[in-house]
């Protein structure tokens, strides 16, 4: 964060000050500082980062996950009556968004990935554990079961790890 220093010797609008032309003195204008991980030897080493490589997997995913979801929404709204398709669909509806907002994100090496993919975790830890919670026992529990062991829980999974990975690339660590 950037501060001008309370008695700089410059011009403000509220302030006025002749006969000084000195620009403003900057406070806090020094590198972010990249996180770091503590080794067992007792060392840091930078924290690991998405490469391009890195981003295109879960970005294809991801997105082909959302895009999956479109579908599966048309089949809610039909099939289910309409209080429960309701809040069935806005749920899947904001799941979907939040997988493609990363996935596409990710794909074109756009920042902003992290608050979408946390979003999207807790979008699909909250549906599993609805679905779980709702269903009868029977065919209707092993399929709740079957999609949130085998899509769901693996989706937040990746959208968690996405979401604690830093942004942006490293730069170069400072010698000493």
């Amino acid at each position: 964060m950037t501060l001008l220093a309370y008695n700089s010797p410059a011009t403000h609008a509220s302030c006025p000050r002749r006969g000084i032309s000195a620009r403003p003195t900057r406070i806090g204008t020094g590198r972010r500082r990249q996180s770091r991980i503590l080794t067992a030897a007792g060392r840091r080493r930078p924290g690991r980062i998405l490469t391009d490589t890195a981003r295109r997997r879960p970005g294809r995913i991801l997105t082909g996950a959302g895009l999956v979801l479109l579908p599966w929404l048309g089949y809610l709204a039909g099939t289910l009556p309409p209080v429960e398709a309701a809040a069935w669909v806005t749920l899947d509806t904001l799941e979907a968004a939040t997988l493609l907002i990363t996935g596409t994100r990710l794909l074109r090496g756009a920042p902003g990935h992290r608050t979408p993919a946390a979003a999207a975790a807790l979008l699909l830890l909250t549906d599993a554990c609805l679905d779980l919670a709702t269903a009868t026992p029977g065919t209707e529990l092993t399929t709740a079961l079957a999609m949130a062991i085998g899509a769901e829980l693996p989706l937040a999974a990746l959208c968690t790890t996405l979401a604690a990975r830093p942004a942006q690339p490293a730069t170069a660590p400072h010698s000493r």
